[in-house]
């Protein structure tokens, strides 16, 4: 928002790409759960188009960025987060874009010392190579402690106009916002890519570990995001509606697994992933019992739908909550 911005009020006309990998999806959850529903669910990304009065390109690049996600050339961060390659490919991406349709430079609003892998001084450079981008990436907001750009080099743009922040502070940018009248914008330290997130990151390498491959597709992506994560036994896991807001959404991949819940108490939906036998259904509704309004009671009814034969229903005595150990918990 605010390196369009200090270019737009040179007069020049920019336009704002916004990738999608599946792995940032502003709002969903937030619209999920109850605790965040009193929070504006919105794509910051088109938000921050609106109120700049540009126009927003997103691409999906979920295939692409497959590549990005296993093979990291410079690693990962303190979780699964591909950061340097991930900037370096986006960077790449919007070099296409730039070129194909006929725009001479591009701009993001990184800050040198903002973040511990890609936005560090030592590291920028390798960006703005391996991007293909070279001195057509200019970073309005940090241009003055890095060498020239060709649209400085060339008058484009104002070098004097452009910033020197720098370090990990915030208290520059939001100075800038309230100069330019920008009194609502994203959390300043935040972000929405949840491979940056340590709990979620473990839920992923779960997943890759016991599936014995470490392809994924969009669905896999959104499911780690949403509900209770255990994982039992080896051979399978349980997925756990925490609320009504997950148990509805649950409810949209039911037929795609094997599911259970109760019938006579109110309790959550749960999906079953993996390959399992009767023993280790039992040992499934006796957990899905544990977690619904029937925890107390003696038996509980819970209703099995397998994609290969009609439902059925057993009666449990609901796992004491001791007996279930934290090494199940993903």
């Amino acid at each position: 928002m605010l390196a369009t911005k200090v270019i737009i009020d040179q007069g020049i006309h920019v336009e704002g790409i916004n990738f999608f990998t599946g792995f940032c999806v502003e709002g969903h959850t937030h619209a999920i759960r109850n605790k965040d529903r009193k929070r504006e669910k919105r794509n910051n990304s088109l938000w921050v188009a609106e109120q700049l009065g540009i126009k927003l390109h997103i691409i999906d690049v979920i295939e692409e960025y497959k590549d990005v996600l296993l093979n990291p050339k410079h690693g990962y961060g303190a979780n699964m987060n591909p950061c340097l390659d991930c900037k370096g490919f986006m960077v790449g991406k919007a070099r296409e874009w730039m070129e194909e349709n006929g725009f001479d430079f591009i701009i993001t609003g990184e800050v040198i010392g903002q973040r511990p892998m890609s936005q560090r001084k030592q590291t920028m450079p390798i960006i703005a190579e391996e991007s293909g981008a070279h001195d057509r990436l200019l970073r309005p907001l940090c241009a003055q402690n890095l060498p020239l750009t060709l649209p400085e080099r060339e008058g484009w743009v104002d070098r004097e106009a452009m910033l020197d922040f720098s370090g990990r502070s915030r208290k520059p940018q939001m100075a800038l916002a309230e100069k330019f009248n920008f009194d609502d914008y994203a959390q300043p330290a935040g972000g929405c890519c949840f491979l940056t997130d340590a709990a979620y990151s473990i839920k992923l390498k779960d997943m890759w570990t016991h599936r014995g491959t470490r392809d994924y597709e969009l669905d896999d992506i959104m499911m780690l995001k949403v509900g209770r994560h255990l994982r039992p036994r080896p051979n399978f896991k349980i997925i756990i509606g925490r609320e009504d807001g997950e148990n509805r959404f649950l409810e949209g991949y039911r037929k795609l697994f094997t599911h259970l819940r109760a019938t006579d108490h109110n309790g959550p939906l749960a999906l079953l992933d993996g390959s399992f036998d009767d023993d280790d259904i039992q040992l499934a509704a006796r957990i899905v019992a544990r977690y619904g309004q029937g925890r107390d009671a003696k038996k509980v009814d819970i209703e099995i739908k397998q994609q290969d034969r009609e439902a059925y229903q057993i009666s449990v005595q609901p796992m004491p909550n001791e007996e279930i150990p934290k090494t199940w918990m993903i």
